[in-house]
């Protein structure tokens, strides 16, 4: 029997095509920032920008809909007091963003779905924990306010969004900086890649790493790595020769790769977003003006090239819209948000089709906003598999949802770590002479406030009197 020289695919035929110029975002200052992330996080209702902002860092949150030249006094996310690094959207509720900045902090952040008239300043909640920048941040793909940070003191915390508490902190895992964060899909391990050249598999809650393979690309620069449908790992480096490369490996046996490939000369890293959906792979090259997409399966070679979608201008950075973001009525795979120097172009993937009716094999049901599983769940040692929706009627964000956070009693904090103190009377609760000085307090400004109001009355009917004059 003669076998078939193409590869059957729905996918062979997958097009990129760069949108209309009057459904870009014009006059935007991307960040110029030296940094290997994205600088761009996208969902159904926002688009986040990482700019360029005088005394401290920032970025831009632009409705999705408000196309074209983006005006100059657009207020900014406004907070941290270095440049910002990283920026990502809760998978589980499209109204918060958080961001990791060089000032070491990270921040979490409430959108409202009207446009502010003034600059957002206030975070929800600021998560201090990190000694040095911090340059990677991933929310947990099931588990409600659950957020990984990773910083340039080649720390991974885990944090609680909702109460700012430290889940885990991993700080003996890592000898040097950590280059990229990837959790599976229901977030039960993390594949880390690191300076040190080696590819750890890690289970958090455990706090150990379950496989590693050093040098999984022998080239010095930077390595990526993302978990697959499939359980694998898909992995971008460069060769000695700093060639870009990429891998597959099986982490149950990490001596011999799955799929090993050669790409070329460039020397930007390559960001891989992936779709578990439709296993497709596409690789973002810093600096390059081209994205190309491949998909995996379980036939060799493994890893299938699929096309090159190409322009002429370099990119700075790029989003990815989650599935849900899609419009499925064009046979929309997925849609990327390119960032010039001055704009950001979207660019939209799609499978040629002629029918009109919603593509079943297209759209199988994916992650939508519902987390699957509390922080404590999670964090006790439940798992759970992304709560999934259909696309069927196209998806409609739901309305504004707000994060509420309730911070812990400041009485039940821990004492700083260090050395122990002896239990002795400062650590008992609070003393009497204590309670009644902040009582006194509390009374005298009680008394300030009246005083206060009572003159602010009098102010607003002197005010009366001099119109009622003037009328």
């Amino acid at each position: 029997m003669s076998r078939r020289v193409v590869r059957q695919s729905k996918f062979r035929h997958v097009f990129g095509q760069a949108a209309k110029a009057d459904q870009a975002y014009e006059d935007i200052r991307v960040s110029k920032v030296t940094w290997d992330s994205s600088f761009c996080a996208v969902n159904p209702k926002f688009l986040a920008i990482i700019v360029e902002a005088g005394g401290g860092g920032a970025f831009i949150v632009l409705p999705l809909a408000k196309t074209g030249r983006v005006d100059k006094n657009h207020p900014l996310v406004t907070g941290h007091t270095a440049p910002v690094l990283d920026i990502d959207w809760c998978p589980h509720n499209d109204n918060v963003i958080a961001s990791a900045s060089d000032d070491t902090t990270i921040m979490v952040w409430q959108i409202p779905d009207y446009t502010p008239m003034r600059n957002i300043t206030e975070p929800i909640i600021t998560l201090e924990g990190h000694s040095k920048r911090v340059g990677i941040l991933c929310w947990h793909p099931t588990a409600r306010n659950v957020l990984l940070s990773a910083g340039s003191d080649n720390v991974i915390i885990i944090w609680n969004v909702g109460t700012g508490e430290v889940l885990l902190s991993l700080d003996d895992m890592h000898p040097d900086i950590i280059h990229s964060v990837c959790w599976n899909s229901n977030g039960s391990l993390l594949a880390t890649t690191c300076k040190d050249k080696t590819l750890r598999i890690i289970d958090p809650r455990k706090g150990q790493v379950v496989a590693e393979r050093f040098a999984a690309h022998e080239g010095m620069r930077p390595m990526r790595a993302i978990f697959t449908r499939q359980g694998h790992i898909f992995t971008t480096g460069f060769t000695r020769m700093s060639q870009r490369e990429l891998g597959l490996w099986d982490p149950n046996n990490f001596e011999e790769p799955v799929a090993l490939q050669e790409m070329d000369t460039s020397n930007g890293v390559l960001l891989p977003f992936y779709d578990p959906d439709s296993s497709i792979i596409y690789l973002c090259g810093k600096g390059d003006s081209s994205i190309r997409y491949f998909e995996i399966t379980d036939e060799p070679p493994f890893v299938h090239y699929l096309n090159t979608f190409s322009s002429k201008e370099p990119q700075r950075g790029m989003g990815f819209m989650p599935k849900r973001g899609l419009d499925v009525s064009k046979c929309e795979i997925a849609r990327f948000y390119k960032l010039h120097e001055r704009k950001c172009e979207p660019i939209v993937m799609t499978v040629p089709r002629k029918s009109d009716l919603f593509q079943d094999d297209l759209y199988p049901d994916t992650p939508g906003p519902e987390p699957a599983l509390e922080a404590d769940e999670w964090l006790s040692g439940q798992d759970a598999e992304p709560v999934l929706i259909s696309l069927r009627d196209g998806y409609v964000p739901p309305k504004h949802r707000e994060l509420r956070v309730t911070k812990p009693n400041i009485l039940d904090v821990r004492p700083p770590s260090g050395p122990r103190r002896s239990q002795s009377a400062q650590d008992s609760p609070l003393s009497q002479h204590t309670l009644e000085r902040l009582l006194e307090e509390i009374k005298a400004l009680r008394e300030q406030v009246q005083a206060q109001d009572q003159r602010i009355t009098a102010l607003e009917n002197m005010l009366c009197e001099l119109v009622d004059g003037t009328d």
